[in-house]
C-alpha cells in the first residue's frame, strides 16, 4: 500500500486527486488550511474506499505550515510515495492593481512552497529508489499574463529541471498544466466566468485521471487535454510580442470581472 500527500486536497483538482487515488487504493495525507472540510474529507473519503486517511492543517503561505508539512514528507517511518503540490489560488486584478502583500503570498504558495515540499519529498524518495512528484502549475505558464503566469512558469521550469537531475533514480516529478476548469479557483478570487466559452471548460476527474496516466508514462510535463495541446501548440509558434498582445486582450475577456 503506498501514501500519497495532497495539498489543497479539499476543492477542485486537489480534491479529484483524492477521490481517483483513494479508489485506486491509496492511502492519504490531505492538507489544506481548513480543518472541519479536510475531517469531512477524510471520514468520506475512508468510509467509501477503506483507506487510511491523514489530515494535516497547514497555510502554505506561512513558514509554519509549509515546515509541517515538509516534515510529514522527510518522515522515514512513514513514507510519502507521491506528492501531489496542488494548493494554490488567483488574484484579481492586473498589476499594479493587487497589493504587493497579496503578490508576495502567492510566490510564497506558488513557488517557495512548492520547492520547499518537492526537496523535502524527493530525498527521502531518493533514498528508497522511487516515488514520484506532481506540480500543478498551468498553461498560463507559456502566456505572459501576470504574476500568477511567471509563477507557474517557474513550477514548470523548476520541475522538467529537477526531473532532468534526479532521472535514474526512480522518483519522477511531472508538471501539470490544465486550462479552465470546473473548482472553486475562480469564485475564490472574485473573478467571473460567464464569459468563458464552455469548450474551455475541463472536467477535474478527467483531468486527474490523463494526468496520471502521463505520469506512468514518465513524462515531465501534462497537457491533459487536446484542445490545450492544440493552444499550446499555436502559442509556441506565436511571436512573443504578439502573444503578450493577445494574452493580454484575452485576459481582459476572460479573465476576472
Amino acid at each position: 500500500m503506498t501514501t500519497a500527500l495532497i495539498t489543497g486536497s479539499t476543492a477542485g483538482i486537489g480534491a479529484a486527486f483524492a477521490r481517483r487515488l483513494a479508489a485506486d487504493g491509496h492511502d492519504l495525507v490531505l492538507v489544506a488550511r481548513d480543518t472541519g472540510r479536510l475531517r469531512e474529507q477524510a471520514t468520506e473519503l475512508h468510509d467509501r474506499h477503506g483507506v487510511v486517511v491523514e489530515v494535516l492543517t497547514a497555510d502554505l503561505s506561512e513558514d509554519k505550515g509549509i515546515e509541517t508539512v515538509a516534515d510529514r514528507l522527510a518522515d522515514r517511518k512513514n513514507p510519502v510515495d507521491l506528492l501531489i503540490n496542488n494548493a494554490g489560488f488567483g488574484n484579481k486584478g492586473r498589476y499594479l492593481e493587487v497589493p504587493m502583500a497579496d503578490e508576495l503570498k502567492m510566490l510564497k504558495v506558488h513557488c517557495e512552497a512548492v520547492l520547499r515540499l518537492t526537496s523535502a519529498a524527493t530525498e527521502a524518495m531518493r533514498e528508497r529508489g522511487r516515488g514520484g512528484v506532481v506540480n500543478v502549475a498551468s498553461v498560463a505558464a507559456f502566456v505572459p499574463r501576470g504574476t500568477y503566469g511567471a509563477s507557474k512558469a517557474w513550477v514548470v521550469q523548476f520541475t522538467q529541471g529537477a526531473a532532468k537531475d534526479l532521472a535514474g533514480s526512480g522518483v519522477r516529478l511531472m508538471a501539470l498544466c490544465p486550462g479552465f476548469v470546473r473548482t472553486e479557483f475562480h469564485q475564490r478570487a472574485g473573478m467571473g466566468t460567464d464569459n468563458i466559452p464552455g469548450w474551455m471548460w475541463l472536467d477535474a476527474d478527467k483531468l486527474v485521471a490523463a494526468a496520471l496516466a502521463d505520469l506512468a508514462r514518465g513524462r515531465t510535463l501534462s497537457i491533459p487535454d487536446p484542445r490545450y495541446k492544440a493552444l499550446m501548440g499555436l502559442v509556441k509558434v506565436t511571436p512573443r510580442g504578439l502573444l503578450g498582445g493577445i494574452s493580454s486582450r484575452t485576459g481582459r475577456k476572460y479573465g476576472p470581472q
